[in-house]
């Protein structure tokens, strides 16, 4: 059921998202939702993840078109769909998108598009994207038809490929159960697919207009561009499947023992020169929460200077643990000079870390497909720079960007001591729905850094659902009014039990890369774990995220065990210990329905077997031995 919590406490903000319209058409059930179809499933298992038609802006940010002349017809075995989207433009541009959408139970689901601008259109993207889920379906065979008409037998990638998989595609076809079939079929112009993994969404993505062609492009005044998706669900068994996510009979969800362990990875909190004051202020938070590992960003080109590692040494004074400086080298002179002169202002300041991250700067930009690699030094001088600047002090590299530039641009990994990257879940979709669907990509993530870097000691961070740099365009998105907005560099979810069980699923989903640190927040900031002036909370006072990473904190270095939940997309779950004190159960539900657990082999201390979880509600419960 849904939960009836005040909007405002799970998610930052009253405003609340429009949920999805479910259709159905025989054993075919969709989601349309904003325009788009999402979740489409036969007989209880996802075929697809989503139908949209996007248009992207410049900066890769994607329209929010009105919607006009909608109407939706339900049939007792079939629906339809109409209407029309527009989009305005800078500079009085308009686009107008016709959409028809139409299926029947035996028939292909049909969704069309005819585009036409009045004035031209500027834009980096427009036509379908077709998103197939991960799992179950990673590794899986696949059949590839090209728009010259060859067929390729091949596997949807396992481990995150940095390029596209597959170009100058018309079809794909999947096996859905071992008695049903998929193929999507794309008209109207070429396809290619990326591997959306890399940007941590839980996804495969089929998009039009190949990434080798120019960007931004125009769409020229008055000629229709016309695109159509045809979905044909083949079932040789004509028997209903059991959904991908199982339940017990009575709608609760059961847990039983898994047979992975590991340690719990030490916690960090990123700490800039904006917030070092602030950080200095809430010192008293800050041993509350005790973070084994306190990450200082510097960055001259965003002005950062000698006046930092003040601020920096004095925030550091306060910390009983470890710390790491994390540097975005402007490379505007050699290596050398640029790390020798950052190397004196920390010296003069009194500023010790015991380890450096290093990266050039201009490594945060993605640099995609048919891309020139913008001008850098070689990263074997820049790490050989490092070593010479700051001796006796560990070398991380990687990217102070995401994982896609870490597979995209593999860093040399002989002169480093550990390697690191950030994610975000906002790159591409901002929806609820989608930013919790992330966390089912990070084990994949994890497991392809294990596949390129071998045990090379590995950090993750810092990672959060506001967009801290954008390197895919040339700045965050703005976000005045709190809304859900992808590549933002605030969201109010944030500020809510959202982000509370985001973060505790996100370090589930993490657990057994055996992180050297996991970092997913600061202590103030937009960042932060505690809420600043002119926002809905008083200022000083603790945002729920501050319970999942003090908890977190609190669990580092503890023995856990691997917890296997017969529904994950609804809730993760571990087990923790430590010498001489009784284990303990850690469960996050990951949706806004209340869900019911039942404990299965688990015995909580003096209570039932069972318990009830409510919406994105973080929990933990003392075992009996």
């Amino acid at each position: 059921m849904t939960t009836e919590i005040d909007p405002f406490q799970l998610y930052g903000t009253h405003e609340s998202e429009t949920p999805p319209v479910r259709l159905t058409a025989g054993g075919l059930v969709v989601d349309f939702k904003d325009g788009n179809l999402r979740t489409i499933s036969y007989d209880g298992t996802e075929v697809l993840r989503a139908v949209s038609y996007l248009v992207r802006d410049r900066d890769w940010g994607t329209y929010a078109p009105s919607v006009s002349d909608l109407q939706i017809n339900q049939h007792p075995d079939a629906f339809s769909i109409s209407y029309v989207a527009r989009c305005a433009g800078p500079d009085d541009t308009e686009l107008a998108i016709d959409v028809r959408i139409t299926a029947a139970a035996g028939e292909p689901l049909i969704f069309e598009a005819e585009a036409l601008s009045r004035t031209g259109f500027e834009t980096n993207r427009c036509g379908f994207c077709i998103l197939h889920p991960i799992v179950g379906v990673a590794g899986m065979p696949v059949s590839v038809e090209h728009v010259d008409g060859r067929r390729e037998e091949t596997q949807f990638p396992d481990l995150i490929e940095p390029w596209q998989p597959f170009k100058d595609m018309r079809a794909i076809t999947h096996r859905v159960t071992p008695s049903v079939t998929a193929e999507c079929r794309m008209e109207g112009d070429t396809f290619e697919m990326e591997d959306q993994r890399n940007w941590s969404d839980a996804s495969y993505k089929t998009y039009v207009r190949p990434l080798a062609l120019p960007w931004p492009y125009r769409i020229p005044v008055s000629e229709p561009m016309w695109q159509r998706i045809v979905l044909s669900i083949r079932d040789r068994g004509h028997s209903s499947t059991a959904p991908t996510s199982l339940s017990t009979g009575n709608g609760s969800i059961t847990l039983s023992s898994g047979s992975r362990s590991g340690v719990m990875p030490p916690i960090g909190l990123i700490i800039t020169p904006e917030e070092a004051k602030a950080t200095l202020a809430a010192r008293d938070r800050l041993a509350e929460i005790m973070p084994q590992e306190l990450l200082f960003h510097f960055d001259p080109n965003a002005g950062h200077g000698a006046d930092a590692f003040k601020s920096f040494a004095a925030v550091a004074e306060l910390h009983s643990g470890s710390s790491t400086l994390e540097i975005a080298l402007p490379c505007r002179q050699t290596p050398l000079a640029e790390a020798t002169q950052i190397a004196s202002w920390m010296q003069a300041a009194g500023f010790n870390p015991d380890a450096v991250v290093i990266s050039p700067s201009v490594d945060r930009q993605s640099t995609p497909p048919g891309s020139e690699w913008p001008e850098c030094p070689p990263l074997e001088e820049v790490y050989a720079a490092a070593h010479a600047a700051f001796p006796g002090m560990r070398l991380g590299g990687g990217m102070l960007s995401y994982f896609t530039e870490l597979n995209r641009k593999r860093v040399p990994a002989s002169p480093l001591d550990f390697i690191t990257h950030c994610t975000n879940p906002i790159v591409h979709a901002a929806d609820d729905l989608s930013v919790m669907q992330t966390l089912e990509a990070l084990p994949f993530i994890t497991r392809s850094v294990r596949a390129i870097y071998g045990n090379k000691p590995y950090r993750i961070g810092p990672s959060t659902i506001p967009m801290r740099q954008n390197p895919y365009g040339s700045r965050t998105m703005d976000n005045p009014d709190g809304g859900r907005i992808a590549m933002a560099s605030t969201d109010p979810r944030h500020n809510g039990r959202f982000g509370e069980a985001f973060t505790f699923g996100y370090a589930a989903r993490v657990l057994d890369a055996g992180l050297e640190c996991l970092t997913l927040s600061a202590l103030t900031g937009s960042f932060g774990l505690i809420a600043g002036e002119n926002e809905p909370s008083p200022a000083g006072a603790t945002r729920p995220i501050f319970n999942s990473v003090a908890t977190l904190a609190r669990l580092a270095g503890s023995r856990w065990r691997e917890c296997i939940s017969s529904d994950p997309t609804s809730v993760l779950a571990f087990v923790t210990a430590r010498t001489s004190e009784r284990r303990q159960l850690h469960l996050v539900n990951i949706t806004p329905a209340t869900r019911r657990i039942e404990l299965g082999t688990f015995r909580r201390v003096g209570q039932a077997s069972a318990l009830t979880l409510g919406a994105y509600a973080v929990t933990s419960v003392t075992l009996t031995d």
